[in-house]
Order: C-alpha cells, then sequence, then structure tokens
C-alpha cells in the first residue's frame, strides 16, 4: 500500500541576512547557512552588495561543498543575504538555487525565500501575459518580477503592492540598493528573527544562526512585517495587517533546532512539555524510554521524567551520515535505514521499551525501528509519537507525500500499529500538542486539514510540489 521514502517531511529552505559594513559579510553568513543547513541539503548560496553590484555564488550541495574558502574571501560587500534549500528530485536543478539575482531598470536585486505561495500558478500566469520572462520553476522567481513591476514608486512601496499579491507562507530576505530587508507573511507561517552584531543588524529564519556568529537576539519579525535594515540601522513598517499567527507547528516538533527559540518559545523546551503531556495522556508501565534521535529526545526526556522512568540510548544515531537516497531494492533501502541509525542491544534486551518519534508519515522508516528493537531483545515495543497523525499534505513549505500516501489518511491508529509491529501507539493529541506550546497561534493544517490560508479545491489531494515548484 505505502512506497518507502523517507519517513520525515522535508523543510524547504532557510535563509540568512546580514548589513554589516565593516564586517566579512560572506565569511558571517557562510558560519550562518551552516547553522541552518539542517532546513535545506540541496543547494546552497551567498549573494553579497558593496550598494552598487551584486555579486552571487550558488550550487548544488551542502554548504561546506558549494564554498571554500577562497571563494567566501571573494564576495567582498557591506551585506548579503544567504540560502539553503531542500527540493523534490524533479526540481533539484542549479537554476532553481538561490538566491535570485535580477538586474532590472532601477538596478540590481536579489532574493531569497522560504515558503510557498498557494497562487504561485496563477500569478505567474498573469505576469507571463505582460510580457515576463520566468528562468526558474520557482516561486520566488514570481515574487521578484512582482517586486520589479511596482518598482516605479518607493521599493518600500512596492513590497508592499507585493504582499498584497501573494498568498501562502513566505519569510523573505532581499538585496536591493543600498538595503536588506526582512519580510514575514500576515500569519508568520514560516519564521524570521532580527539579531545585532556589534551596532548591525542580521536576520535568520532561527535564532541559532545568531548565536553561531555572535550575535544577539533582538526578537522575531512580526507577521505582516518589513524590516529594513541599512546604514540608519533598523526601521520597520507595516505590510500588511495580521489577522492571527499561525506559525508553522512542524517547526517545534521537528525542524527547528533545540537551541534555537521561535516567537518567544524556546524548541528544546516545547519539545520536552510534548512529552510530559504524552505522559499525561498515555502513562505506560515500561523498564526503559528511548528516542529516535534527534528531534525525539527532548520528548523523551520529559516522558520518562515525568513517570520516572529510566532514560536509556537505545537508538543510537551515525553522526557522519549525510543525505541519503532512496535505493533501487528493497535490501538496500533497509540498510539505508541501519546506516543512521542502529539498536543498542546491551540497553534494549528484555526492556519494556518505550520510544518515542516526532511523527510518523508514510510509516516506513517507523516499521523498521520497532523491528530493530525488537531483533535487538526488547519484549514489548510501545510508540508514542510528539505529534498528532499527519493526514492532510501542506501547503505551506513543508514537502509532504501526496495525501493516499500519508498512512495516517488511509489507516486508523491501530491499523498503523499493525503496519509498524508495535504493541501499542499513541499520538498527543492535538490539544495535548497545544497545551505543550502554551498557545494555539499555530497552523495544524497537516493534522485536521483546516487551512489557515485558502487552498484550491483541486489541490487538496495533492502536495505542494505537485502543482507547482516552491522556494525550496
Amino acid at each position: 500500500m505505502f512506497e518507502f521514502g523517507e519517513d520525515k517531511p522535508k523543510e524547504e529552505c532557510g535563509v540568512f541576512g546580514i548589513y554589516a559594513p565593516d564586517q566579512e559579510v560572506a565569511r558571517l553568513t557562510y558560519y550562518g547557512l551552516y547553522a541552518l543547513q539542517h532546513r535545506g541539503q540541496e543547494s546552497a548560496g551567498i549573494a553579497v552588495s558593496n550598494g552598487l553590484s551584486i555579486n552571487v555564488h550558488k550550487g548544488m550541495g551542502l554548504v561546506s561543498e558549494v564554498f571554500s574558502d577562497s571563494i567566501v574571501e571573494g564576495l567582498k560587500g557591506k551585506m548579503a543575504i544567504g540560502h539553503v534549500r531542500y527540493s523534490t528530485t524533479g526540481s533539484s536543478l542549479l537554476a532553481n538555487a538561490q538566491p535570485l539575482v535580477v538586474h532590472y531598470q532601477k538596478g540590481m536585486m536579489a532574493l531569497a525565500h522560504n515558503g510557498n505561495l498557494t497562487n504561485a500558478s496563477d500569478l505567474r500566469e498573469e505576469l507571463g501575459k505582460n510580457g515576463a520572462v520566468f528562468q526558474t520553476t520557482v516561486d520566488s522567481e514570481v515574487i521578484i518580477n512582482l517586486i520589479t513591476r511596482y518598482r516605479r514608486e518607493s521599493l518600500e512601496d512596492a513590497l508592499v503592492k507585493t504582499m498584497m499579491d501573494l498568498r501562502g507562507a513566505y519569510a523573505l530576505v532581499i538585496l536591493a540598493e543600498d538595503k536588506l530587508f526582512g519580510i514575514r507573511d500576515p500569519l508568520g507561517v514560516r519564521p524570521l528573527c532580527i539579531g545585532k552584531l556589534g551596532s548591525w543588524y542580521c536576520l535568520a529564519s532561527e535564532s541559532c544562526a545568531l548565536d553561531t556568529i555572535g550575535a544577539e537576539f533582538v526578537r522575531d519579525v512580526e507577521p505582516g512585517e518589513i524590516v529594513v535594515i541599512d546604514k540608519e540601522g533598523l526601521h520597520s513598517r507595516r505590510g500588511l495587517n495580521k489577522t492571527k499567527r499561525a506559525c508553522c507547528a512542524f517547526e517545534y516538533i521537528y525542524f527547528a533546532r533545540p537551541d534555537s527559540t521561535m516567537d518567544q518559545l524556546n524548541i528544546a523546551e516545547s519539545r520536552r512539555q510534548m512529552g510530559i503531556e504524552l505522559a499525561h495522556e498515555c502513562p505506560i508501565e515500561a523498564d526503559l524510554v528511548i528516542a529516535v534521535p534527534d528531534s525525539g529526545t527532548a520528548s523523551a526526556l520529559g516522558y520518562a521524567t515525568a513517570l520516572g522512568i529510566p532514560f536509556g540510548e537505545g537508538l543510537i544515531k551515525n553522526r557522519y551520515v549525510g543525505r541519503t537516497f532512496i535505493q533501487p531494492t528493497q535490501a538496500m533501502r533497509e540498510v539505508a535505514v541501519r546506516l543512521k541509525l542502529n539498536a543498542n542491544a546491551s540497553v534494549l534486551k528484555d526492556k519494556r521499551v518505550v520510544m518515542i518519534d516526532d511523527s510518523i508519515v508514510r510509516g516506513t522508516t517507523s516499521s523498521k525501528l520497532v523491528e530493530m528493537v525488537k531483533k535487538a531483545g526488547a519484549k514489548e515495543v510501545h510508540f508514542l509519537i510528539s505529534s498528532p497523525p499527519v493526514a492532510y499534505p501542506c501547503f505551506y513549505g513543508i514537502d509532504t507525500a501526496e495525501r493516499e500516501k500519508l498512512i495516517a489518511n488511509q489507516l486508523d491508529v491501530d491499523g498503523i500499529r499493525q503496519y509498524v509491529g508495535a504493541d501499542s501507539l499513541h499520538y498527543i493529541s492535538e490539544e495535548g500538542l497545544l497545551r505543550a506550546l502554551g498557545t494555539e497561534a499555530v497552523c495544524l493544517a497537516c493534522f485536521n486539514g483546516a487551512y489557515p490560508i485558502p487552498v484550491s479545491s483541486l489541490n487538496r489531494g495533492k502536495s505542494n510540489f505537485e502543482s507547482h515548484n516552491s522556494c525550496g
């Protein structure tokens, strides 16, 4: 029924921007992207501006593969933006790598985008009828075309008009003229925060990137806000009125690094609270609690502490495995799972085990892990998940499977339990997740289908990548 595949949703990308005339902005951007590498491993790029022209270098692969020391050294300027990208195989092309750089009547502009537009196809068609030429398949190019079309007025006014046309999720960093801009969609679905480095400012998808370069966290960019950074410092302008916050719940559950803070919520603490809620909702008599590392670790520690059950490293992660790809045979697919994780038999033997993971998408990797733990000698494996069942595709910047390939869309909880081979299976409830986060200002659409931004009925059965290629 279900195809083997990477059994986690994929974040699309991470962005970084800095204005610091007295600093090596390219090198700081490189370090910032390195800290955001978990958000995308397909391509990386840095664009640097001296206020008059923009120089860009980008390529396919990890940050360390795309940039050598000499390349970084050659990118001179006073402000820069960077991007790391995840994509599906079909759109994994150098032409789609970011930042995007354009020449237009007013000069040059560079843009890096995290998110996904739900009306990109309509906008692309409209722009094409008016003579726009597209060189990529990413919706980020639609955004930069809109900005240049409205550029008869001030750039800030052009950005406001562009935001009025956009539907969907986006966090943008833009180099233009002598300024750096940061923009966040009116619901704040995709994250963006502000840091201060000395007397200068920077922008990043996550606060961990600010920590890496020694910048002080200032605040999150508000939903619908346009942040302007130039020689005068930091300025803010309201682009669109925010109606309500709806930050992606999966940022807290899985995507973000645990040392990041996002919209005033610490990621590691949020995950620990998810484990505590799981303990309240599903206390199990067990000898040992283990995590599927790394994103399940904080929840497992919270669960173990709440119930007084020992925590152990039952699954060991290979820290040196980078990107892995789907292999052509079933035997090789199983090897790919074991390359990443291996069971610690000395810890698991003869134990009743609670295993905690952040999510189940297709169920294929989960079944291999349950089998692995049982083969290592566990008497029982109780599988607990710190997210509700993923039953709906995302249209706002996450690569999830088509709806019919999401296991929770096809089977009930007991059917999934049988499929993965666990002795019991429990998901955190939506209410428990909200209690753990301490807020209701999150998007839960992939769990309940309540999309906060309208989605065409034609696309509701598809993932965002089937309708068009997004930034990631």
